[in-house]
């Protein structure tokens, strides 16, 4: 939605604005528009919500437009040649890594769970295998040390619309360069399963912390508490100090702290829910909440 409102706010035109059909959503599964349709309406921006981007009613109501580029976000449907290339200029897509690095549906989880220090945004044509159009714009974004997925998606977007911009400025000046991504450099981000969040206590706290701040907040990571009976979110943690000879998965609730040991050092976990509860910081759970004695945890994904 950050790109859409970007490019709204440039010197160029939008002709029109395409995203998914209204989807049932909530308990009582009434129809709601996607972000970027509800925007589209706010702006009074024509507004296409297909099935299928390539059917022919589709592809009429874009030959009917006439657009020079097409820009493409996040958009979740496959695009097939016929519509691809009926902008004059082709499209282009902003994807949310430095490609070649993190081609796929979830490069900023991905990112963030392999440790690396910088992302970004590349702004690349739209062609038929994902992710792999040639780049003509490039812009890095440095992670937080203690950034989660969701707050990192959230500075990324912003990114994208400024990078966007910037992109179709130097297509319509003639002034885009784009080249081919080194395919020996290519690593791919899958689509997260909810196995995504399980974690192994027998793995390093690092690595530990790395999954929980890539898993938050979807698909979210969630521990069962084995004999309190009680399953806890995990929201936010942090590195703990050094520990030996504590079995890995063991919980530990000491001075207001809460611990979880790995196998190398504790996982002290900031900011919790219980399940059915609200979302608080570990030392005010622990005010009411008592921890039983040798108390493990288990990954409930």
């Amino acid at each position: 939605m950050p790109a859409l409102r970007a490019l709204s706010r440039s010197r160029h035109t939008l002709s029109g604005v395409v995203s998914q059909p209204d989807r049932p959503r909530g308990r009582g599964r009434v129809l709601e528009p996607t972000p970027v349709a509800a925007l589209a309406r706010e702006l009074d921006l024509p507004l296409l919500q297909p099935e299928k981007i390539g059917d022919e009613p589709a592809l009429a109501w874009l030959r009917e437009r006439r657009p020079d580029l097409g820009v493409v976000v996040a958009f979740g449907q496959f695009i097939p040649k016929s519509a691809r290339e009926l902008p004059r200029l082709g499209m282009v897509n902003a994807h949310a890594s430095l490609l070649p690095r993190w081609r796929g549906a979830a490069p900023i989880e991905w990112a963030l769970d392999a440790g690396d220090a910088k992302t970004g945004v590349s702004v690349m044509r739209v062609a038929r295998e994902m992710d792999a159009g040639e780049v003509c714009l490039a812009r890095e974004l440095e992670i937080g040390p203690e950034e989660t997925g969701g707050e990192l998606a959230e500075r990324v977007s912003r990114l994208a619309g400024e990078a966007l911009v910037e992109g179709v400025d130097l297509i319509a000046s003639g002034r885009a360069e784009f080249r081919a991504q080194d395919e020996s450099r290519v690593t791919l981000a899958p689509k997260l399963e909810r196995g995504f969040a399980r974690l192994d206590f027998e793995k390093p706290a690092e690595r530990v912390l790395r999954r929980i701040r890539a898993a938050t907040p979807r698909p979210g990571v969630d521990l069962e508490l084995r004999r309190a009976g009680k399953r806890l979110s995990v929201l936010r943690a942090r590195l703990g100090p050094t520990q030996n000879g504590v079995a890995p998965g063991r919980l530990q609730a000491d001075a207001g702290k809460l611990r979880v040991a790995c196998a190398d050092r504790w996982l002290e976990l900031v900011e919790v829910r219980l399940a059915g509860k609200r979302a608080l910081p570990a030392a005010e759970l622990l005010r009411g909440f008592r921890v039983p004695d040798g108390e493990t945890v288990e990954s409930a994904s």
